[in-house]
C-alpha cells in the first residue's frame, strides 16, 4: 500500500508516540508511507531511517489552499491509494483534495461527541460523503459514530491506539522535590485544566483524606493554579500535601514514582494515554467510570473504577488502597498483562493493514 497520512506533530512526544509509531510500524511491514506533518526533531530522524517520505509543511488551517494542493499533488506523485487525516484541520483539507482521485479516504476520531448534523462545519469534514473511512480509538467512540444515521455508508471501525511496554524503560523520577520521601503513599494526577476532567473532584477527596498523615497528591498540567481550582487547593484541609507541578515532559516517570494514577474525568475520555503509561509502569488507577476508562480498567484487577463526579467514591478507593499494600501489589502485578493483546501496539498495526486493505479491496 501506498499510505499518505496528514496529521499534527506539534503535540508533545508522550502523545505523539502511540500515532507515529504506528507509522513505522505500517513501514516495517513493508508499506510506503508518506507523512504531511510539523517539524519534530524526536521523530524526524527515526522516520527516515525507516524509509518514511516526510513532508513537514504542516497544515494548520481547516481550508487552506496550499495544504489542498500539496495533498493532491503527493497522491498523485507518490501513487497513494489510502490518505489518512487525523486532526481538525487536516480532515478538511484532505475531503477536497480527494475530490475526484481515485483514493480512500479515512479519518481518525477520537471523542464520542460533537458530530452534529445540523453543524454545516461537520460537512466538511468527518460526514463528508468524500469520506471512504472512520477509525474510532475505542468501542465507546465507535458505538457513538455508528449510530449516526448520516454515516451509515462509511466504513467505521473501532480499532485501538496500543502501546509498546519498550517505550517505557526510564526510571522513576525522585519525588524528592516535592518533599515526597520513599514510604510515602502519593496519588498523581495528570491533566490540564478543562472543566471536564474532573480536577475539582479530585481536589474534594483531599480533603477525606487529610488524615492520612503521609498521603500526597501530585497534580501535573496546565492551568491547574488558576480558578475554580485554585480555591479548591487553598481550601484543602491537606493543602501542603497538594504539589502544582504544572507542566512537565516527565509525566510517565513521575506517574511511575507514585503509588496510583487518579483519572476523575466527568466526560469526553475516548482511550485516556495516561492510562495507559500509568499501567506501562505498573501504577495502579482509580479512575472514574467514562467508557473509554472502563474499556481499559478492568475494575479490581488493575484498578478501580468509580462513579463519576463522586469524590466521596474518589476518597474511599484510594483510602482502602492505602489501607491494603497487599492489593496495591496485586492490582500492580496485574498491571502490564493488557499490553499483551487488547492495547498491544503490535496488534494495533495489524489491524490498521487487515481495516485498510479491506477498504482498497472494497467497492
Amino acid at each position: 500500500m501506498n499510505i499518505l497520512a496528514c496529521t499534527s506533530g506539534n503535540s508533545s512526544f508522550n502523545s505523539l508516540r502511540p500515532e507515529y509509531e504506528i507509522y513505522i510500524g505500517l513501514a516495517k511491514a513493508g508499506h510506503n508511507v508518506t507523512i504531511i506533518t510539523h517539524k519534530n526533531q524526536d521523530y524526524r530522524q527515526r522516520f527516515l531511517d525507516h524509509n518514511i517520505k516526510l513532508i513537514e509543511q504542516p497544515i494548520t488551517k481547516k481550508i487552506s489552499l496550499s495544504s489542498i494542493k500539496l495533498i493532491r499533488k503527493t497522491i498523485k506523485e507518490q501513487s497513494i491509494n489510502i490518505v489518512f487525516a487525523t486532526n481538525s484541520k487536516s480532515i478538511p483539507n484532505s475531503v477536497v483534495a480527494c475530490l475526484g482521485l481515485n483514493v480512500k479516504l479515512v479519518v481518525y476520531r477520537g471523542t464520542a461527541s460533537g458530530l452534529y448534523w445540523h453543524d454545516p462545519g461537520n460537512y466538511l469534514s468527518i460526514l463528508n460523503p468524500r469520506v471512504n473511512g472512520i477509525i474510532c480509538v475505542s468501542e465507546y467512540v465507535y458505538d457513538y459514530v455508528s449510530s449516526l444515521k448520516v454515516l451509515k455508508n462509511k466504513s467505521i471501525v473501532s480499532i485501538y491506539k496500543g502501546h509498546d511496554l519498550s517505550w517505557y524503560n526510564k526510571q522513576p523520577a525522585n519525588l524528592s522535590e516535592f518533599g515526597i520521601n520513599e514510604n510515602d503513599f502519593t496519588a498523581i494526577c495528570v491533566t490540564n485544566a478543562r472543566p471536564h476532567k474532573g480536577i475539582d473532584i479530585a481536589l474534594k477527596a483531599t480533603n477525606l483524606l487529610a488524615d492520612l498523615e503521609n498521603f500526597h497528591l501530585i497534580l501535573v498540567g496546565n492551568g491547574l493554579d488558576k480558578e475554580p481550582y485554585k480555591s479548591l487547593y487553598e481550601n484543602s484541609k491537606m493543602k501542603h500535601r497538594i504539589h502544582l507541578a504544572g507542566y512537565r515532559n516527565n509525566a510517565p516517570e513521575l506517574i511511575s514514582a507514585s503509588s496510583i494514577l487518579i483519572q476523575p474525568s466527568t466526560s469526553g475520555e475516548g482511550l485516556p494515554r495516561v492510562i495507559l503509561e500509568s499501567l506501562a509502569y505498573n501504577t495502579p488507577v482509580v479512575a472514574s467510570a467514562n467508557p473509554g476508562s472502563m474499556e481499559i480498567i478492568d475494575n479490581g484487577k488493575n484498578g478501580y473504577i468509580v462513579p463519576i463526579a463522586d469524590y466521596n467514591a474518589l476518597a474511599q478507593s484510594v483510602r482502602s488502597l492505602y489501607k491494603s499494600p497487599d492489593t496495591l501489589k496485586k492490582l500492580s502485578a496485574n498491571s502490564k498483562i493488557i499490553f499483551e493483546n487488547k492495547m498491544s501496539h503490535d496488534i494495533t498495526v495489524e489491524k490498521y493493514i487487515d481495516y485498510f486493505n479491506a477498504l482498497l479491496s472494497s467497492n
